[in-house]
C-alpha cells in the first residue's frame, strides 16, 4: 500500500467510525465502544507508518481536482512534510487515549454514542487539516471542528454553564472565522491557487500583492481558533464540557489547528514585518495575562485552560520570531503533558467530588486514594513548569532560543522588537507557570482536613491512559537531537544562556509559591482557612466520573458565588498576586469589556428592531387588516335584503348624480 493511500485512510477511518457509531448507537449499542476506539487506534497506527515512510525527507504530494471553478481551482490534495506527519501522530495518539479513557469516564452516560461519534468526527476533521494540501479542503476540517466543539462542550446541556459555554465557543471562534475566510480568498486571488505549495511558491516569487492585509485577516481566525488574545475568552468557559473533551481540544485539535496553520504558511506571514510584530505582541500579552489568570483560578480545569492559552502563546511567539520548528516542537510536547493533565484532573474531580481547589486543600488522603493520577499529574506538572529533563523544558527552551536569536538581530525573518517581546514575556511566563503549577499541586495533593471519600479504584482504562501519556511527557524532549530532519533540518537544542535563565526563573516561581503556601498554612492562614466554604463537594461513591463532574460544575457557582474564584484565605495565589488577584480571577475583565462594547449594544439594537417590528411595522399591518374589516362591516350592514331600501338608495343615488351633473354643467357654462 502506497504512502499516499495510507495517508488518505488516516482521516477516513475515524470518519467512518463516527458515521457507523451514529447509525448503530440505538439499534446495536454493543458496537458503539469498538467503533469509537478501534478506528481511532487504526488511524494512529497508519499515521505512525506514514511518519516512518516520510522520514523527514522531501515532502510527499498528491492531488486530484475536486471541482472546476472557472477561476481558482479547488484540489483534493495531500501535503506530507515532517511537520504534518508528526502532528498527525500526536492527534491520533491523544484521540486514541481520549476514546479509551471515555469508555470508563462516561460508562453510564446515555448520550455516549453521540459523544463518541462526535469525538471521532472531531479527530477526523483535525487530521484533514493536518494532511490537507489545499486551503479550501483545510477549511472544511477547520469548520467541522468548530461545530463538533459546540456539541461536545455542551454535552451536559442540562446545566446552564454548559449551554452558555458551547454557544460562547461557537460565536467567538466564528467571529474570527469571518475575516479568516476573507483572508483565504484574498490569498488565493493573489496567488492564483488554493494549493499550499502554489501559495508558498508565489510568496517566494513576490507574487503576493497585499501580504500585510492578508496576514492580519488570517491572524484573526488563528486568534479565535487557538484562543489567543483578544479572542481567548471562550476557552476557560469551555471547561463546562466533559474532561476528555477538554483534553482533546487543548492537546491535539481545535486550539492546535491555528498554530499549525501559521506554521504551514509561515512565509506568508514572514512577508510582512507588521504581521510578525502584531503576532509577537499578541503572543506576549497572551502568555503573561493567561499565566496571571491561572494563578487566581479555583476550578482545577480553568487553571489548566489558562495554562493552555499561555502555552499556545509560546507557540505563537516562536512563529512570530520565524521559527516554526520550535513552535511545532512545543505543540507536540505540550500535547502530551496537557492531555495528561486534563485526564488526570478528571480522575481527581471524581475522587474528590469537586472541581474546587479550595475544597481539595481541606481534604486529606487524596494522593493515596488515586496514586496513578498523583504520580502522573506530578510528572505532567513538572513538564509544564519546564524543569529538565522533562519534555516541556526542551520545547520551551527551543522557543526561548529562537526569541533570543531574533532579539539579538540574528534572524533574517523577524524584527528585533518582536524577538525582545517574546523573550521577555517568555521568561516572565516561565516564572508564573511554575508558580501556578506548584499552587495546583499543593492545593490538590497536600490538603489537610476531612478524609477524601472512597470511590473505589478508577477504571483500568483511565489509569492505563494516564501512564501511556506520562511516557512522552517525561521522555519526548530527549528526542530533540533526533528530530532535526522532521523540522527543516533546524537544530532545537537548548543553549546554556536560555537554559539557565528559563530553569532559574521556573525554580524561583515554584519555590516562592511553596514558601508562601507554607507560611499561610502554618501561621495566620491556617485558622482562617478552616472557615472557608466546602459546600461544592458533592461526592457520591457510586456515581460515574462524568456524573460527579457535572454536579461539581453545577454547584460551584451557587456555593462560592463565582465560577472561577473562591474567597479562600488559604490560597497562596491571593498573597502572591495581591491587588491583582480579584482582577486575574475574572480574566482581567475582558468579558466585561466585550459585554459593554459588543453584547449590550447588539442586544439594544435587537430590542430596537423588535420594538420597530412589533409597534410600527405590525401596527401598519394590523391597521390595514382592521380598515378592511371595518369597511367589510359597513358594507355588510347595507345588505339588509329589503327591496324597498335598495330602490330608495338607487333613486337617492341617481338624484345625487343628476344634481352633480347639472351643477358641473352650469359651472362649465359660466366659465
Amino acid at each position: 500500500m502506497t504512502t499516499t493511500t495510507l495517508a488518505v485512510l488516516v482521516p477516513l477511518l475515524p470518519f467512518l467510525g463516527a458515521v457507523a457509531g451514529l447509525l448503530l448507537g440505538r439499534t446495536a449499542p454493543g458496537f458503539v465502544r469498538p467503533l469509537a476506539v478501534l478506528p481511532t487506534i487504526a488511524a494512529l497506527v497508519l499515521a505512525v507508518l506514514v511518519a516512518v515512510r516520510q522520514g523527514g525527507e522531501k515532502a510527499i504530494e498528491a492531488s486530484t481536482q475536486l471541482t472546476p471553478t472557472g477561476s481558482v481551482p479547488i484540489d483534493l490534495a495531500l501535503y506530507l512534510d515532517g511537520f504534518a506527519v508528526l502532528v498527525a501522530v500526536l492527534v491520533g495518539f491523544v484521540a486514541s487515549c481520549v476514546q479509551i479513557y471515555s469508555t470508563g469516564y462516561l460508562r453510564d452516560d446515555p448520550r455516549y454514542p453521540s459523544y463518541a461519534a462526535l469525538v471521532s468526527l472531531f479527530t477526523s476533521a483535525m487530521l484533514l487539516v493536518v494532511y490537507s494540501g489545499d486551503l479550501m479542503v483545510l477549511l472544511v476540517g477547520w469548520e467541522i471542528m468548530g461545530i463538533c466543539s459546540y456539541f461536545l462542550v455542551g454535552h451536559y446541556w442540562e446545566t446552564p454553564e454548559a449551554r452558555a459555554a458551547s454557544l460562547k465557543a461557537f460565536l467567538v471562534t466564528k467571529l474570527g472565522d469571518v475575516p479568516f475566510l476573507f483572508g483565504l480568498f484574498a490569498l488565493a486571488v493573489d496567488a492564483g491557487t488554493f494549493r499550499i505549495t502554489g501559495i508558498l511558491g508565489s510568496v517566494a516569487a513576490g507574487g503576493i500583492e497585499h501580504p500585510t492585509l492578508i496576514a492580519l485577516l488570517l491572524l484573526a481566525g488563528v486568534a479565535g481558533k487557538s484562543a489567543q488574545f483578544p479572542l481567548h475568552t471562550w476557552l476557560p468557559d469551555a471547561m463546562a464540557g466533559p474532561t476528555p473533551v477538554s483534553a482533546l481540544i487543548h492537546a491535539a485539535t481545535m486550539v492546535a489547528a491555528g498554530i499549525y496553520f501559521v506554521a504551514r504558511l509561515l512565509p506568508v506571514f514572514a512577508a510582512s514585518a507588521t504581521a510578525l510584530t502584531v503576532l509577537a505582541v499578541m503572543a506576549a500579552v497572551t502568555m503573561v495575562g493567561s499565566a496571571l489568570a491561572a494563578l487566581a483560578q479555583d476550578d482545577i480545569k480553568r487553571v489548566l485552560a489558562y495554562s493552555t492559552i499561555g502555552q499556545l502563546g509560546y507557540m505563537s511567539g516562536a512563529l512570530a520570531v520565524g521559527d516554526r520548528g520550535a513552535a511545532v516542537f512545543h505543540l507536540l510536547s505540550h500535547g502530551a503533558f496537557k492531555a495528561l493533565l486534563f485526564l488526570g484532573a478528571g480522575v481527581i474531580i471524581h475522587a474528590a467530588g469537586t472541581n474546587s481547589l479550595a475544597a481539595m486543600s481541606r481534604m486529606s488522603g487524596l494522593a493515596k486514594r488515586i496514586p496513578d493520577a498523583y504520580w502522573t499529574m506530578t510528572i505532567a506538572l513538572i513538564a509544564l513548569a519546564a524543569i529538565p529533563p522533562f519534555a516541556g523544558f526542551f520545547s520551551k527552551e527551543a522557543v526561548l532560543v529562537a526569541a533570543e536569536h531574533a532579539a539579538l538581530g540574528e534572524s533574517d525573518i523577524a524584527p528585533s522588537a518582536a524577538g525582545w517581546a517574546v523573550l521577555v514575556a517568555g521568561l516572565l511566563t516561565a516564572l508564573l507557570t511554575a508558580a501556578y503549577a506548584t499552587r495546583l499541586w499543593l492545593l490538590t495533593f497536600r490538603g489537610r482536613g476531612v478524609e477524601v471519600p472512597d470511590h473505589g479504584r478508577q477504571p483500568i482504562a483511565m489509569n492505563a491512559v494516564l501512564w501511556a501519556l506520562a511516557i512522552p511527557s517525561l521522555a519526548f524532549g530527549l528526542t530533540v537531537t533526533y528530530l532535526d530532519d522532521w523540522f527543516d533540518g533546524h537544530s532545537l537544542t537548548p543553549t546554556v544562556t536560555t537554559a539557565v535563565l528559563g530553569t532559574g526563573v521556573a525554580l524561583v516561581g515554584g519555590l516562592i509559591t511553596y514558601g508562601t503556601w507554607r507560611a499561610m498554612r502554618f501561621r495566620e492562614g491556617a485558622a482562617l482557612a478552616a472557615r472557608a466554604p466546602m459546600g461544592a463537594v458533592v461526592a457520591r461513591p457510586n456515581a460515574a466520573p462524568a456524573v460527579s463532574e457535572a454536579e461539581a460544575i453545577a454547584t460551584h457557582t451557587p456555593v462560592y458565588g463565582d465560577i472561577a474564584a473562591v474567597p479562600d484565605p488559604g490560597d497562596p495565589g491571593r498573597l502572591l498576586l495581591g491587588p491583582l488577584y480579584r482582577h486575574a480571577a475574572v480574566g482581567f475583565h475582558v468579558d466585561a469589556v466585550y459585554t459593554a462594547l459588543f453584547v449590550r449594544p447588539v442586544r439594544a439594537a435587537a430590542e430596537l428592531v423588535r420594538f420597530l417590528d412589533r409597534e410600527v411595522v405590525e401596527t401598519y399591518v394590523r391597521g390595514s387588516g382592521t380598515g378592511a374589516r371595518w369597511l367589510g362591516s359597513a358594507v355588510r350592514r347595507a345588505q339588509t335584503g329589503n327591496v324597498q331600501t335598495y330602490l330608495s338608495a338607487l333613486f337617492a343615488g341617481s338624484a345625487v348624480l343628476a344634481i352633480a351633473v347639472v351643477v358641473l354643467a352650469n359651472v362649465n357654462a359660466g366659465s
